[in-house]
């Protein structure tokens, strides 16, 4: 089977595609700093079908997968929530064009398998569910999604994101909703246990934590602070507050180590931008259930639910096919329970320390915080960690 992957970022989705066979044939990607991860890791794609702007993407070639993390600036939480018609993630209209002109063509994909974040089931009453369900509909297209968790395919990353599988010949709900499992996390503050690593976001600290128990945040784009920067650890055994190496972080995305440092090729910001597409990109394993599913031509029978309301959120999965209503799955963000993987175990690389700046900015924002619960062992952990930088900061600053 072949895949075209459209908004192809670093090339997640077809990593975990090409776990089961499937082999990228063409991408799009405009984005400099991506198009060079991507030309090193799929060396096999033609010059002649690697894209950078979609608007000028003539027509699809002959595949069997179409794959779209299209741009979630504009849907998720973080953004200017403009929705599906938003400047960036209004794009995804040149998705549908591009299918239309194929299906007329006669050579339409047989899989269309699309990653966006939950947040848009809710945003404008699902205004951005509607509309892509129903562009699909339109072209005749069964389809089935479902919000997941990172953690149940065993990366220690809390991460929730609405995989959507559709298809014009295929039934896509026994893959996507057949497989449930228990959710095992409870991310609640708490009393910390002794010899657990937590996560949180530094870039916050007023209204939220962003906390999770052995185990990071979201990984995102960007950040309270508007730069992009990974997830804070606690190093609760060791007293170390501090960030994840890059390498690190592209272990929690599900990539191999160094995966983005063709990167650093492109200008100064390399970095930044490293953070930035890993961000953006999507979890490897994540993706490589989806095509385990699709590719297994499954059975499994799912749970069904009432019909889906309309005005107003979508729940966390549903199906629907041309002329009938679309319907609930009572099913969990969970399909698998996985292999516990402890954060600090899982980190093959030391913490850098948050620096001075950026510890005095959290504990301040920590203690004007709002009608959050924050760990007392935890705000006296960051206490004594921008005390340290401080006393270290000043004896460097005595010394002759």
């Amino acid at each position: 089977m072949k895949a075209c992957a459209l908004f192809a970022g670093i090339g997640g989705l077809e990593l975990g595609l090409h776990q089961h066979g499937v082999t990228t044939i063409a991408t799009c990607e405009r984005d400099p700093h991506a198009q060079r991860v991507l030309a090193q890791h799929f060396p096999g794609v033609d010059e002649s079908q690697r894209h950078g702007d979609i608007q000028g993407m003539a027509a699809l070639p002959p595949c069997d997968v179409l794959t779209a993390g299209f741009p979630c600036t504009d849907l998720s939480m973080a953004g200017p929530r403009t929705g599906i018609t938003g400047a960036r993630s209004g794009l995804v209209t040149r998705l549908f064009a591009l299918l239309e002109q194929a299906q007329r063509a006669g050579r339409q994909p047989r899989w269309l398998l699309i990653e966006n974040v939950p947040y848009m089931l809710g945003l404008q009453h699902g205004q951005a569910m509607r509309y892509l369900t129903g562009r699909l509909e339109a072209l005749g297209w069964r389809w089935a999604y479902r919000v997941v968790d990172a953690r149940a395919f065993g990366v220690p990353q809390r991460r929730l994101r609405v995989i959507l599988l559709a298809s014009p010949q295929h039934d896509p709900r026994p893959a996507l909703l057949g497989e449930d499992a228990t959710p095992m996390v409870d991310d609640r503050p708490q009393q910390p246990l002794a010899q657990v690593g937590y996560g949180f976001y530094w870039t916050e600290g007023r209204r939220g934590l962003g906390w999770v128990v052995d185990g990071v945040p979201t990984i995102k784009a960007g950040s309270g602070w508007g730069i992009p920067s990974p997830p804070g650890i606690w190093d609760r055994p060791a007293g170390r507050i501090g960030l994840p190496h890059i390498r690190d972080l592209e272990r929690l995305q599900g990539f191999p180590p160094g995966y983005t440092e063709p990167a650093l090729g492109v200008d100064t910001r390399g970095r930044g931008a490293r953070y930035r597409m890993l961000g953006n990109a999507v979890c490897v394993p994540m993706a490589a259930w989806a095509a385990e599913r699709m590719m297994a031509d499954t059975t499994d029978a799912w749970p069904q639910g009432g019909p889906v309301a309309t005005g107003r959120s979508w729940p966390k999965a549903a199906w629907g096919a041309p002329g009938q209503a679309p319907r609930s799955a009572p099913v969990s963000s969970w399909p698998r329970t996985p292999v516990p993987r402890a954060l600090l175990d899982f980190l093959q690389h030391p913490l850098e320390p948050l620096s001075l700046r950026a510890a005095t900015g959290y504990l301040g924002r920590l203690e004007r915080a709002e009608k959050i619960f924050i760990p007392p062992d935890f705000l006296a952990a960051v206490q004594a960690h921008r005390q340290r930088l401080a006393t270290s900061t000043l004896d460097a600053q005595s010394r002759p």
